[in-house]
């Protein structure tokens, strides 16, 4: 039987088109003539059976079937591409893997540690995408995803298999220009932590994904804090240790990632009472449904990973 499968000449020719709306400007970069792009286009409708561009007085337009198109097509292409370029650098030795990480951990956990994995592991590529929210394995790309949130959340991402890594511990940071300010020290020493009562008198910040972070921390120390929920708020780990190291207010913050600001001295422990949160970090892969041939360089990574995590 054979299958539904357009030409990749009439995907590439559709593709420029709907990106620039234009067939004029698709045969340019493609460096074909405009009547061939206009037949490449017209044969692929006759094949889908759907009308893909419509005429107007400004030129073609995209229908509303051809935009959703578009969009599956350029992430095919995208992908045949990488594939390509992967197996053309590599002679088909080592492999390439695509790996999805929430942004911090990626820039401030892994990306540091992924020489250890090249110099075991010197002919496997590894990209790096950023996500931050569940996804269609399908439609990114990507082999394997490293993913914060509770375990209820990893259960219910449709369609994978979760894999725990490692919890997440959070402490209070913050510069030493702000402890200066709530402890003594004394000369030639450094700086004293605080009390939980103490803390509770200095600026918070927040993180805006976590809007209860510190209520929960201060419960935890058998505080009352009225003023746990004040305080900027800001998206990510990265953000928080900025400003906390600007001396703008105190943050919670995964100490594995200020591994830097923390060993500079820019950031220090302000309190030693640490919180043990319900997000964890998992290891997340599509589930198959039909066994697929092994991959080597994913296994390799996935139990290096493993094996940094624990």
């Amino acid at each position: 039987m054979r299958r539904m499968i357009p030409s990749t000449q009439a995907l590439a020719c559709f593709e420029a088109a709907a990106r620039h709306e234009s067939y004029t400007r698709a045969a340019q970069e493609l460096a074909l003539t405009q009547s061939a792009v206009s037949r490449q286009i017209i044969a692929l409708e006759e094949q889908l059976g759907v009308q893909l561009f419509k005429r107007s007085r400004h030129g073609m337009v995209l229908t509303a079937a051809g935009h959703q198109y578009s969009q599956q097509v350029a992430q095919w292409l995208q992908g045949i591409e990488r594939g390509t370029l992967d197996i053309m650098a590599h002679q088909g030795a080592g492999g390439a893997i695509s790996i999805a990480a929430v942004p911090t951990f990626a820039t401030r956990w892994l990306l540091p540690r992924l020489p250890q994995f090249l110099q075991q592991h010197p002919g496997v590529v590894v990209h790096i995408d950023v996500q931050t929210r569940p996804f269609a394995f399908a439609e990114r790309q990507v082999d394997a995803a490293i993913y914060a949130g509770t375990a209820e959340q990893a259960r219910q991402w449709p369609g994978t298999q979760a894999a725990w890594l490692m919890d997440e511990l959070i402490v209070p940071v913050c510069s030493p220009r702000l402890l200066e300010g709530a402890t003594q020290r004394g000369r030639g020493r450094a700086y004293l932590t605080v009390s939980p009562q103490v803390l509770a008198q200095l600026p918070l910040l927040q993180q805006s994904t976590r809007p209860d972070g510190w209520r929960k921390w201060f419960d935890a120390a058998g505080v009352q804090a009225p003023h746990a929920l004040d305080g900027p708020r800001y998206e990510l780990f990265s953000m928080l240790a900025v400003a906390a190291a600007a001396g703008m207010g105190v943050a919670l913050i995964p100490p594995m990632l200020i591994e830097d600001e923390l060993a500079r001295g820019e950031l220090v422990v302000a309190c030693e009472q640490p919180l043990t949160g319900s997000r964890a970090y998992y290891w997340m892969t599509p589930l198959a449904t039909e066994p697929l041939p092994a991959q080597p360089a994913l296994q390799a990574f996935a139990s290096w990973l493993k094996g940094r995590a624990a």
